[in-house]
């Protein structure tokens, strides 16, 4: 299993990742939270308001999801970073593995 955080400017944007991934089946679940981010871009310090995405789905599913996140967000440059889960419980993994497609 793995965690992708990719954020977005709007709720609109991250619900329409969000839908895209769950109708593929890329993901099993993609929780949706307003944050405020401070960055580096093009040097300088940018602030802004964003929304940040938290994909739940399996580490072979990692190119397939940076594809179709790729597809539909708006950033030239948008975040799209998985980071491994060490440790969940079984009942959740078989979840998360029923809900998404097999590779």
């Amino acid at each position: 299993m793995i965690i992708v955080l990719t954020t977005t400017a709007t709720r609109e944007d991250a619900e329409k990742i969000a839908d895209f991934l769950l109708e593929k089946k890329l993901a099993a679940c993609v929780q949706i939270f307003p944050i405020s981010s401070k960055y580096l871009w093009k040097g300088k310090v940018e602030r802004s308001g964003e929304f940040l995405c938290l994909v739940k789905t399996k580490d072979e599913l990692y190119q397939p999801v940076e594809q179709a996140i790729r597809e539909v967000h708006p950033y030239q440059t948008p975040e799209i970073v998985a980071i491994p889960v060490t440790k969940a419980s079984q009942s959740y993994l078989d979840w998360l593995d029923k809900e998404t497609v097999k590779e």
